[in-house]
């Protein structure tokens, strides 16, 4: 009985499931030239499965997006942009 308990824990251990995590990135978007931009911008990011929030900054040409790291990626997310007609790069370093 205790060797079973002993495999039993062992398995578990080792089968835990991945969890998914809550991930916030900043992308500059420095082609933004108009008002309505922003606008187009969150639309097409919240587009992208796994997207829960958008916040497009128009001034700083930046756009703050929090997404479910299970379903997308960064990668998706610059996509997501440059098919809209506004090219991203990932900014390094800067917190939420």
């Amino acid at each position: 009985m205790k060797r079973y308990f002993a495999m039993l824990m062992i398995t578990l251990a080792v089968n835990q499931p991945v969890w998914a995590a809550s991930r916030t990135v900043a992308l500059a978007i420095p082609g933004m030239t108009c008002a309505a931009c922003p606008i187009t911008l969150k639309i097409a990011l919240n587009r992208v499965t796994g997207v829960t929030a958008t916040t497009v900054n128009f001034d700083r040409r930046q756009a703050m997006v929090t997404f479910d790291d299970a379903k997308t990626d960064v990668d998706a997310l610059i996509r997501a942009t440059g098919y809209a007609g506004y090219p991203s790069t990932l900014i390094q370093g800067v917190a939420p």
